[in-house]
């Protein structure tokens, strides 16, 4: 089976009710050492979720403007900010994740969203967890034999149906070398895909082996005419 979030995340989580204040806000990233926080309304539901950068905003524009005017809207302006809460600061609705999802999934949505942390929730929305790139990268680490057990069990014998005993399947530092005869080109293609889909594997080595009839029907060559004309083409150039 591949790797679910629930496998790789932090279940002692760090996060912020609804009400807190910016200080109390900057005085957990501080004291946890994260750039994000869930933030909670009622019953442990994640809302939303305030990074450094909502609270560092807060602080960034301190300049006195020139004039009345502008000096007594400014005061305003920091006044409000001085009692903003975490639901006023906080990007809304949360990007979150189930603790079933494959840890794949959790990987795509960090690097497309970029962000740096994902909230796992149940599914009443309550908070159950947090992923982490340095999460995802663990299944980086999978020990070699683990990842060859899997490739013989879940992949050759049950996803494929297949004679465990006709292949010969080695794994270095997760890279996968597999031998072995198949049917054709097709179903070599599918093996070597699902092989790069168990956790762990940097890389597939392909030495598996069909037969030569369908390894030729493979290559696509044009039809003669048009190399033909391609010769004469060159040939006319060449004058």
């Amino acid at each position: 089976m591949s790797t679910t979030v629930a496998d790789v995340m932090t279940t002692e989580v760090a996060a912020i009710p609804e009400t807190a204040g910016y200080k109390e806000i900057a005085a957990l990233l501080r004291r946890h050492g994260v750039s994000v926080l869930p933030v909670l309304g009622p019953d442990r539901r994640v809302i939303g979720v305030v990074s450094e950068a909502d609270v560092l905003d807060l602080q960034a524009s301190r300049e006195i403007p020139a004039g009345a005017i502008r000096l007594a809207w400014q005061l305003r302006q920091w006044s409000r900010a001085s009692k903003a809460t975490a639901a006023d600061l906080m990007t809304a609705p949360a990007v979150t994740i189930s603790p079933d999802a494959s840890v794949a999934e959790a990987a795509r949505l960090l690097q497309g969203r970029h962000l740096t942390r994902l909230p796992v929730t149940d599914p009443q929305g309550r908070l159950a967890g947090v992923i982490s790139r340095t999460d995802v990268l663990s299944t980086l680490e999978r020990p070699d034999d683990l990842i060859r057990h899997q490739v013989m069990t879940k992949v050759i014998v049950e996803d494929f149906g297949l004679n465990p005993h006709a292949f010969q399947v080695a794994v270095s530092s997760g890279l996968v070398t597999i031998a072995g005869p198949v049917g054709n080109r097709s179903a070599a293609m599918r093996l070597i895909g699902a092989i790069w889909q168990v956790d762990g594997v940097s890389g597939v080595s392909d030495q598996l082996c069909y037969p030569k009839d369908e390894q030729l029907s493979t290559f696509i060559r044009p039809p003669r005419r048009m190399h033909q004309v391609g010769i004469a083409a060159w040939s006319t150039e060449g004058k």
